[in-house]
């Protein structure tokens, strides 16, 4: 997500900080040093005020100069969905997260020019056209009166939107669920 010139910048410098111990560290990336980056490329792009969606992708560590000099190591195991999972869900998990990478790569929906369009599970859908958003809230936190005291049940649940006006409506609906006063 960081603009490509803060990468150039760190090259930069580095290069001038240990061409003084070594003049050939100025001709190697980030004066000899070895940097880690870690980050999905499929994730949120820098943002550029106004920017074109050319500027936008021209902003990116894969556009830079750098990149060249990079290796690319791609992790092939989501450790992330395998904590705490029991068996009975885990296959479930497993094809979900395939699903999900192979819309981060393209590969479904047919042909891809930066739009396509891609058919979702139904059980992923929310098909209440009166009110989507309390569908959303009783589908991830159902019975969320019964299990308020329990902070666990907060901590395995979550809705994530685009937009904090849609996060606003959220909250505003799970109030609303609430007995009392907000505070």
């Amino acid at each position: 997500m960081i603009h490509k010139h803060a990468f150039e910048a760190l090259d930069q410098t580095l290069k001038d900080i240990f061409k003084c111990h070594n003049p050939r560290n100025e001709t190697l990336p980030f004066g000899g040093k070895v940097i880690v980056f870690g980050g999905d490329f499929r994730q949120i792009l820098s943002v550029i005020p106004g920017g074109s969606r050319q500027d936008i992708v021209n902003a990116s560590l894969s556009s830079s100069h750098l990149w060249q000099q990079c290796k690319v190591y791609q992790l092939t195991k989501n450790m992330r969905l395998t904590v705490g999972s029991d068996t009975s869900t885990f296959q479930q998990t497993m094809d979900f997260a395939k699903w999900l990478l192979d819309i981060g790569e393209g590969k479904l929906g047919g042909f891809n020019d930066g739009e396509a369009i891609i058919d979702i599970p139904d059980d992923l859908l929310i098909n209440d056209p009166y009110d989507p958003i309390g569908s959303l809230i009783e589908f991830v936190y159902p019975s969320i009166l019964e299990a308020s005291s329990n902070p666990e049940y907060f901590q395995e649940r979550a809705i994530l939107v685009p937009k904090n006006e849609v996060v606003g409506k959220i909250n505003d609906c799970l109030l609303a669920l609430f007995p009392g006063d907000e505070v």
